[in-house]
């Protein structure tokens, strides 16, 4: 597995990265990762990998787009100083154009979500060990969808800076249509967003086999 003894993992995104975790951080005992896939990674990594002693770090926040990581990253992130990052936003970025078309001011577009993201990660990259871009997703079938076109595309933009910038890809949307072949959407998330949690273990799962977990160990 990439992840070393004693190292930092630190997953920042909206409110499915968030989860109801403990703020101002979210680490420690008592549900203060969240109820979602970041508390599934750090279950898996203690039961597994427990010689390690990876500590786990969630500051996702619930309507977060890239533009609200970007206000926060210096606190967030750089000053936290984690040797690896995960980032997992866009939800929204490409939801409110869908669900509040009239206020433009509330979207983000592709071209500004992808110079954000390049730029967050360029501003992080040679401080950490290991950066892993996660896709965002909806949770439909249907790949006509509008939205979930609109999602697919910015899937793509995270796959092209993953590619760009050497950081670990992880296709969410990939992962959720595997499942998605057996059950129906809101099996998965009642709004096809926020997942169930067999979703979040989808998500967990995919961030683990990206990272190198051992299933078998």
């Amino acid at each position: 597995m990439l992840l070393e003894k004693g190292q930092k993992l630190l997953f920042i995104g909206d409110s499915i990265t968030d989860c109801d975790r403990a703020k101002p951080a979210g680490e420690g005992l008592f549900g203060a990762l969240g109820k979602g896939y970041v508390a599934g990674v750090d279950a898996l990594l203690q039961a597994v990998y427990p010689e390690l002693g990876i500590r786990v770090v969630n500051v996702g926040t619930s309507g977060n787009n890239v533009r609200d990581l970007k206000e926060r990253w210096q606190e967030d992130v750089i000053d936290r100083k984690p040797d690896w990052l995960s980032v997992m936003i866009g939800t929204n970025d490409v939801w409110r154009q869908y669900d509040t078309p009239f206020i433009t001011e509330w979207h983000v577009y592709a071209d500004e979500y992808e110079a954000t993201l390049r730029q967050l990660v360029a501003e992080t990259k040679a401080g950490v060990k290991g950066i892993v871009l996660m896709t965002p997703f909806f949770i439909e079938s249907n790949e006509n969808d509008a939205m979930r076109k609109t999602m697919d595309a910015y899937g793509e933009i995270v796959r092209r800076v993953a590619a760009d910038t050497g950081s670990l890809f992880v296709d969410t949307q990939a992962a959720f249509n595997g499942v998605l072949t057996e059950l129906y959407s809101a099996t998965l998330a009642w709004d096809r967003v926020h997942p169930t949690a067999a979703g979040h273990m989808v998500l967990s799962r995919a961030f683990l086999n990206a990272i190198g977990f051992d299933w078998n160990k």
